[in-house]
């Protein structure tokens, strides 16, 4: 997701297959922990950034656009309550989630009022990232609801976002987070 090229592809291949796109889900993304500040690579970091946010925006541009010429459509980008709450050890990841809260509220400007764009900004859910940190009691006491989300949690989000019960909804980022302060 982190090269124009390979986003270009992938916009003519969902064209080409399906002849248009209603609704877009940005959510590729990674979220690696660097030794310290000073020893986050150059690498690591570009990655972090075109996989995060880079991607993200060339595929919403390209079919963004698309939905506009056409019959509109729904952009829905997954953040990250660390775009809120960054960390030391998550410095690029945070940058590049509270990019694409930015990106929202810019492309709901810029494609509206065909196109409405919003996000979802999850916290911590128990996915297959979360092995390094699921048992961390005092992790879950700091959340609201005092525990982890479940994946099926957020569906509901997903679903209002790309349904017509969002008719109203752009430039919204909305926090999934289980009270994430």
């Amino acid at each position: 997701m982190g090269k124009w090229s390979d986003n270009d592809r992938l916009a003519e291949a969902a064209y080409a297959h399906f002849g248009r796109v209603d609704i877009l889900v940005n959510n590729a993304g990674m979220s690696p922990l660097a030794p310290s500040l000073s020893e986050t690579s150059e690498e690591l970091f570009d990655k972090v950034i075109a996989v995060n946010f880079k991607g993200p925006f060339r595929l919403s541009a390209l079919i963004g656009e698309r939905m506009m010429a056409g019959n509109g459509g729904v952009i829905i980008n997954l953040s990250s309550s660390a775009s809120f709450k960054p960390e030391p050890s998550t410095v690029p990841y945070s940058g590049a989630k509270a990019a694409i809260n930015a990106m929202t509220v810019a492309l709901a400007k810029a494609f509206g009022p065909k196109v409405r764009v919003n996000c979802i900004a999850p916290g911590p859910f128990l996915t297959d990232v979360s092995g390094a940190w699921r048992d961390n009691t005092a992790m879950k006491r700091q959340l609201g609801l005092r525990r982890f989300g479940e994946p099926e949690e957020i569906v509901g989000t997903a679903l209002y976002l790309a349904s017509d019960a969002s008719s109203y909804t752009t430039g919204a980022v909305i926090r999934v987070d289980g009270g994430v302060w």
